[in-house]
């Protein structure tokens, strides 16, 4: 056996007891009954390891770490002779587990011993003493079994072995997809480069510690037949949809809430096990898309964890009940996906802790959850529901809903509400753009009632009501709901305030737009909403706050030093004061010395004004824009004739 301790360190610990010696002779005992409920088997997980030699701990960063403590070549015998003497003697029936040997790592004078103990269809019970007792597996320890358990034990080594594991008399060696079976086999990385098609289409060669051979004999004839996991992992598409009519995965997508939509998306899945499950999984993964928000603090969030979505797929396949008539379903609805999976919990988990992801993991097809989890399809053995909350949560996704049914386990994972959102207002620019607009002002007021600091939301609100010249109604939800402006991004302020100051008649909706013009000034600004600001602030009449706020941007953001919009409007700015400069040194009621300053303030005005032109003009690519930077050229030149120092 290719035993690798490290993988057997993060495994669950139902499959693995360590020992960190095995000469004590009550340490022989615990051996000894732990290789009895190995074999037991009532978790279904295949069977398990005894190591002696090595423990199991953490890393100083808490991850699961192997300590080697080994053993001596003495004491490698005589714990081997002591168990395995036990085994033959004490346990009834007799078990022989397989013996192996490893190099320790850390220390070349000793070895650490491993048994490997392959799950038995009988029920082994152990004699200590007068008494013989059954012992099973539960989670780390091994338990006397009792009652129920002892009950489910002896009922289940009635010699019916689990659907996975039973030979199917109606098939064939001929049924198995060669090709198939070479690259899975591949990928798994169980295809060993000494050994024939012959080797492994046999009753005698495991492809793995846990899974049993793929073929057994059976009938007078001794014929050779595949097992149900054999064919639904490595059989033809044909021969699955013969034998198991029911096992395939229906995906259906709808693009809303519930199954009322006239229309939806639906894929048949068939094939293998592993095709259905990596089929399901690209579909889903279209479902797992990324909303951008550069102002939220986590900018790109997706709809969906991928790493959910597949580990409810996997639940779904490898879990199922194969005997019951009925397919897999994924259904995907505009806020939750359902994946439901035919079959009631097993019996031996316990629902409530199942739903929090602290259930000890049981099994119904232990060879399926062992070969995808070798395919890399599922997490470390048992850890998938665990996987599931984790990954919803991380995202800050809701947390995911698990449905115990009678007949079937469905796993709901609602949408990040993020996205929710996302398609209301979808939704709602639709109508702004079907031109419903009274519709779509509705609309965005219900939204923004509940979430009334979404920037996106608003911003649709103040589209709507500049198209509708409804002023007021934004100005009445800001007030109304006392919204904190200093709460709001400056690009939505800045959009708010534009639209408020058309309302040229209220005098306290004029106030409101330009305090919520000052605040949106105050914080910070993409470069097109620069550009707006500096556009708004020039409707008001303020040339000097507009030279200062742009130059205070091209200082900030040197980038902007080119950009031909803020360069006119600053230019036109310096024009402005220009002219009054102009008005200044033509009143007859100014002093010499004022009318003077006032000539030279202006032409000084006008030389940077000029400065800003030109530099616009070498920058500015389009046409309009080039036009009008051109008229103010000229009415600049005109404005020079006029404030021309006399001789």
């Amino acid at each position: 056996m290719n035993i690798d301790l490290k993988e057997l360190s993060v495994r669950e610990s139902e499959r693995v007891e360590w020992k960190e010696n095995g000469d004590d002779k009550d340490v022989v005992k615990s051996i000894v009954r732990t290789i009895s409920a190995f074999a037991n088997d009532i978790a279904n997980v295949g069977g398990g390891y005894v190591i002696c030699g090595a423990k199991e701990g953490k890393d100083e960063h808490g991850f699961p770490k192997v300590f080697y403590t080994g053993l001596t070549a003495d004491k490698v015998k005589e714990i081997t002779g002591k168990v395995t003497q036990q085994c033959r003697d004490n346990v009834s029936p007799s078990i022989n587990p397989l013996v192996t040997e490893l190099e320790n790592p850390e220390d070349a004078s000793t070895r650490i011993l491993v048994f490997t103990i392959i799950a038995s269809p009988d029920a082994h019970t152990y004699r200590d003493g007068e008494k013989s007792l059954y012992y099973v597996r539960i989670a780390s320890d091994t338990k006397e079994a009792r009652n129920g358990i002892l009950t489910q034990l002896l009922i289940k080594k009635q010699n019916i072995e689990y659907f996975d594991k039973r030979i199917n008399t109606r098939a064939s060696e001929a049924d198995i997809d060669v090709l198939i079976f070479r690259d899975y086999m591949q990928e798994m990385g169980l295809l060993s480069p000494d050994k024939s098609l012959e080797d492994y289409f046999s009753e005698k060669e495991q492809i793995a510690e846990f899974v049993p051979p793929l073929f057994d004999r059976v009938g007078l004839d001794n014929s050779l037949k595949p097992k149900n996991f054999t064919l639904l992992i490595f059989g033809k598409k044909t021969s699955i949809t013969r034998f198991y009519p029911e096992s395939y995965t229906i995906l259906s997508i709808y693009r809303g809430k519930d199954r009322s939509e006239p229309t939806a998306e639906r894929h048949l899945l068939t094939g293998t096990l592993i095709e259905q499950a990596k089929k399901s999984i690209e579909l889903l993964n279209a479902e797992a898309y990324v909303a951008f928000d550069k102002l939220n603090d986590k900018p790109n969030q997706v709809k969906y964890p991928i790493r959910a979505l597949q580990e409810a797929v996997i639940n779904a396949i490898v879990h199922r009940d194969y005997e019951i008539a009925e397919p897999n379903r994924i259904t995907v609805f505009a806020d939750r996906i359902e994946v439901r999976s035919p079959g009631a919990l097993h019996w031996a988990v316990n629902k409530e802790k199942f739903k929090e992801g602290k259930s000890s993991p049981k099994w119904r097809n232990q060879s399926f959850a062992y070969l995808f989890n070798k395919i890399q399809l599922a997490q470390s053995e048992g850890q998938g529901i665990p996987t599931i909350i984790r990954t919803m949560k991380e995202e800050g996704c809701p947390d995911p809903i698990f449905e115990l049914e009678t007949e079937s386990v469905t796993c709901i994972l609602p949408a990040h509400p993020r996205h929710q959102i996302i398609r209301e207002l979808q939704e709602i620019q639709d109508r702004i753009i079907l031109e419903n607009y009274q519709e779509a002002e509705s609309k965005l007021i219900i939204l923004l009632e509940k979430d009334p600091y979404n920037f996106r939301a608003l911003d649709l609100l103040v589209e709507v009501v500049t198209k509708l010249k409804e002023a007021k109604v934004l100005y009445s939800f800001l007030t109304k709901n006392k919204i904190d402006l200093y709460a709001i991004n400056s690009n939505t302020l800045l959009n708010i305030s534009e639209a408020l100051s058309l309302e040229k008649k209220d005098k306290a909706i004029q106030e409101f737009s330009n305090r919520t013009l000052d605040i949106a000034l105050s914080g910070r600004l993409e470069e097109g909403q620069i550009v707006k600001a500096a556009i708004s602030l020039k409707k008001l009449g303020t040339p000097d706050e507009v030279i200062k706020f742009i130059s205070e941007a091209m200082n900030k953001y040197p980038k902007l030093a080119n950009n031909p919009t803020l360069l006119e409007k600053r230019a036109t700015s310096k024009m402005d004061l220009a002219k009054k400069c102009i008005n200044t040194g033509k009143d007859w009621n100014s002093s010499q010395k004022t009318k003077a300053r006032a000539w030279e303030m202006c032409r000084e005005l006008l030389g940077e004004a000029e400065r800003d032109l030109n530099l616009a003009l070498d920058v500015v690519d389009i046409p309009s824009e080039r036009y009008f930077i051109e008229q103010h050229s000229d009415f600049l030149n005109r404005m020079k004739e006029t404030s021309k120092k006399p001789r």
